[in-house]
């Protein structure tokens, strides 16, 4: 990476403007779902499942019954890294260098909390959309929630009938089938979630309010680093998430958010980072390296509306 300053015009006694420093989203689908740490590569997520076998008779049953089944799907993560240097000596021409501390053999950036914070949430918001929409076929080495909750996967439920594109008219009505074409087993878990994109998000804030002003309460929607969130109003057990991961996506899911398992190496690694001076370039270089990857651990309690 270099400095892009063609745009701007050679320091010449200006006055130092302020620096607008560009916001960039970060994405937290993380928050909701199960983390595996210590994924070097690949490793099962292990399943255990009892089905109870009722005998219905007086006396004494003597014969055994039921079965205690083990299973694992496996979990695979890629190595996702950034490594770039900024040569500082690039602002000397430009009214930005006034804002550099004076001498020729200056280590520092003035701005380096501002280009730190952009480095960690922008590669924050990259890891969201892997999560969402990696493809093998798009060159990736997993792929993601997108095409793992969907028809691909044996076991995930859906629709008989197409879903039209969400609208404000028929979003509410989309999440109600979601939910009543999954498994009753599941009914009564607490992280009941569905997830959809922030645009589609904020369509099912307009269905809640054109339906009755009843249903809808502005201060039940919860806005955390470009996630929104709030409870379905018509089931308390129910969250519904716009994720930026999703970008301008149609597809909308739902089940068990504990029930996805994301890998990876270490989780500080999605925060933490390497950031140094380097004498030999004379450049202020960073580094950033995480692995990353997703499941989900039953199929068959997830729904998908199958959309692009």
């Amino acid at each position: 990476m270099a400095f892009s300053v063609a745009a701007l015009s050679d320091f010449n006694n200006e006055t130092a403007g302020e620096l607008i420093v560009k916001s960039i989203m970060g994405g937290s689908t993380i928050e909701y779902v199960t983390v595996k740490e210590g994924v070097k590569y690949k490793e099962p997520i292990n399943l255990f499942e009892v089905d109870l076998n009722i005998v219905d008779a007086y006396g004494c049953v003597t014969s055994m019954a039921g079965t205690a089944s083990m299973a694992q799907r496996d979990i695979q993560v890629c190595q996702r890294s950034s490594h770039d240097g900024l040569c500082l000596r690039d602002l000397d021409k430009k009214y930005i260098g006034v804002l550099q501390p004076a001498g020729e053999y200056n280590e520092t950036f003035t701005l380096v909390t501002e280009y730190t914070d952009q480095i960690v949430k922008g590669f924050q918001k990259a890891n969201d959309t892997f999560i969402w929409t990696a493809t093998t076929g798009g060159g990736d080495c997993v792929n993601g929630l997108k095409t793992i909750i969907s028809g691909s996967t044996s076991g995930v439920v859906v629709s008989g009938s197409a879903f039209a594109a969400p609208t404000t008219a028929n979003i509410g009505d989309q999440i109600d089938k979601l939910i009543e074409l999954s498994n009753s087993d599941i009914a009564d878990r607490e992280d009941l979630t569905v997830f959809m994109s922030i645009p589609n998000f904020r369509k099912y804030i307009v269905w809640l309010r054109n339906q009755n002003n009843f249903y809808f309460d502005p201060a039940s929607v919860e806005n955390r680093v470009n996630l929104l969130e709030m409870k379905h109003p018509f089931n308390q057990n129910v969250k519904v998430v716009g994720v930026v991961g999703l970008g301008s996506s149609n597809r909308i899911v739902f089940g068990p958010a504990k029930h996805i398992v994301v890998g990876t190496d270490l989780l500080s690694d999605f925060s933490d980072f390497q950031l140094w001076y380097d004498i030999n370039d004379d450049k202020l270089k960073h580094r950033v390296v995480t692995k990353l990857g997703v499941n989900i651990a039953y199929p068959e309690f997830w729904v998908s509306n199958e959309l692009a």
